[in-house]
Order: C-alpha cells, then structure tokens, then sequence
C-alpha cells in the first residue's frame, strides 16, 4: 500500500467591489524575494545553532591540544613555584647567618631590609603583565622571581663587603673557632646544643655544646689559634682544656683521657691538644666541644665554616637537631 505525498501551494484570494467578485492575488517580485530571505534567515539560523551546540557539546582537535597544553603549562608552573621557594628558603638562612655570624663575626652591622630590597617598590614593571592570560598567576612568579634575584644580588655585595673586610682581618681570622675539633670520620654526633634530658640527673638542663662520640684516644685537635688558659681537671668536666683565641672567643674541650698541652702554651688551629675520653661526669667516650664569645656559649655548628662542605655541614645540622643522647 502507497502514500502520496502532495506539496499544496497556499493561494490568496481578495475581494473587487467592482467586479463583485473574489480575484486570485498573484506575489509581487519583491514580496517573493521577502519570503524567500525570511527562509534563509530561518535556515542560517538553524544552521548556527547546530553547529554553536556541536561546539560546546565537542571539542574540536585544536581545543583539545589547547587544554592538554594548558595542564602541562600548569604542572610545569607548579614545579618551578616550588623550586623557587626551596630557593627562596635557602637564600633566607643564608642571609640569617650573613646577619647573625658571618657580620657579627667582623663586626660588621648587619644588611638592613631596604637595603636588601632596594628596587622591588617599582611597580610599573608589572602592568604589561595584566593583559597576558592567568595574568594572577604570572605576576605572583615574576614578583617572587624578583624577590630572589635581589635578594641575590644583595647578598652577592654582602659576601664582596665581607671579604674585603675579611682580608683586612687575616689575623682575627685566624683566631676565630672554624674547623671541627675532632676528625669527620671519626666520630658519631650524640648530642646536640640547646636544652636536653640530663642521663645522670634526668633533669632537662641547658646543654652548652656539642658531644661528639669516639673511641677513647681519638685525636682532638685545636679549632683556631690561641694561648692554652686551662688544661687540667675541671669538675664535671673532667680532664679539661680552654684556649682562649682573644677577640672575646674561647673554645673548650671537655672528658679527654690525656692533655697534650699546657697551661700557657700557644696552640695553632689544627694542631692535637688532647684525646677523647669519659673523664667526669660522663656516660662513655665522647668529646664535649664548647664555643664561647663574652663568655657565652654559643651553638657550634655555626663555627665549622673553613672544614667542611655545604653538605656535610647541613647533615651535621640536622644531626645536631635531632640527636638527644647527652653524654655528660
């Protein structure tokens, strides 16, 4: 069984009063062309919003590369935002020890912040960065980026000011405490600086150095120039040595099982004064290392920057914050 289908043709009719009768109306050239633009206009209508609902029902190829670009752009972002502030922490303890030692040391007064961060204020440099995409994101790093690359350059100046001054200063250097007083090999960090748990008394007490732990007879050595104020028994101390280095300095070494020197005597950086022991109030062989500016006792580990490399001496950081064995 078939279907015609049959397309009817709307025809218009008007009535003429003077004829008295219905006349068919035939569209004017004009009208048909009105007609035929209102299609088309309804056909690219539709057209457009087909093609507008394809677009943001699917990605087009070029879209999606866009979006897999921006997620790499992001990551990689993220990877050097944390890089730069690693770096931006290890420049703040360089510059806290700059301050607090290295200028302290000299007697030398220390960077004020305008001065370390002269030119930041200027903030024209980063208005044509507005206009770029994630315009947020790239001025936060630029102004980090900033941050470190003046933080660097003023610590370059500092450095060049402190070894000017330093070569005017060869003799006091040579009497400050810089070297370990015990061979790197040799030893095993037991306790560090600062308060700790007493191991005869139990009570937490004040810890005024740093215990190294060693066999009994290794060898302790001088950590800068100077003349030997004590070498005998020194109550808890035991067999007990104290060079005084002048410049308000003083280094002692405390349980040795032998005193190579004497009271009096001038001693020179690297040269063995004595060996590690357990004399006095100690637990077991050990080195109890001591440095002293105005008769103050000062945390060590900031006095071994002529012996050891970066990284050791961050390792003996860490090892001095963490070891909670007092030996004495």
């Amino acid at each position: 069984m078939g279907f015609l289908c049959i397309a009817v043709k709307t025809v218009y009719y008007r009535y003429n009063p003077e004829t008295d009768n219905y006349e068919r109306v035939y569209p004017t050239l004009a009208g048909r062309l009105s007609g035929f633009a209102k299609v088309l206009v309804l056909a690219v209508l539709i057209a457009a919003a087909a093609v507008g609902l394809v677009f943001l029902c699917y990605d087009t190829p070029t879209e999606q590369n866009l979006r897999t670009e921006n997620r790499q752009l992001k990551t990689q972002y993220n990877i050097l935002s944390r890089r730069l502030e690693n770096s931006l922490k290890v420049m703040e303890n360089i510059q806290s020890r700059d301050d607090n030692f290295y200028r302290v040391m000299m007697q030398m007064e220390p960077l004020s912040r305008g001065q370390r961060l002269a030119g930041l204020d200027n903030e024209s440099r980063y208005r044509e960065l507005q206009g770029l995409s994630d315009a947020k994101l790239v001025t936060d790093f630029t102004r980090r980026l900033d941050f470190f690359d003046r933080c660097l350059y003023a610590q370059s100046i500092s450095f060049d000011e402190l070894k000017t001054m330093a070569s005017k200063q060869q003799d006091k250097l040579d009497h400050i405490p810089s070297v370990l007083p015990i061979n790197v090999e040799a030893y095993t960090m037991a306790s560090g600086y600062g308060y700790r748990r007493d191991p005869v008394y139990g009570a937490t007490a004040f810890h005024a150095g740093l215990d190294f732990a060693a066999p009994e007879g290794t060898g302790v050595y001088a950590t800068a120039n100077g003349r030997v104020s004590v070498a005998d028994w020194k109550g808890g101390y035991g067999n007990c040595i104290d060079v005084d280095h002048g410049y308000n300095y003083l280094t002692r070494y405390g349980h040795l099982s032998k005193i190579l020197v004497k009271e009096g005597q001038m001693v020179s950086r690297g040269e063995k004064i004595g060996e590690v022991g357990s004399t006095g109030k100690s637990t077991g062989p050990h080195l109890h290392y001591e440095v002293r500016f105005k008769d103050e006792p000062q945390n060590p580990v900031n006095y071994y920057f002529m012996d050891i490399t970066p990284e050791a001496y961050e390792q003996m950081i860490r090892l001095a914050e963490n070891a909670g064995h007092v030996m004495d």
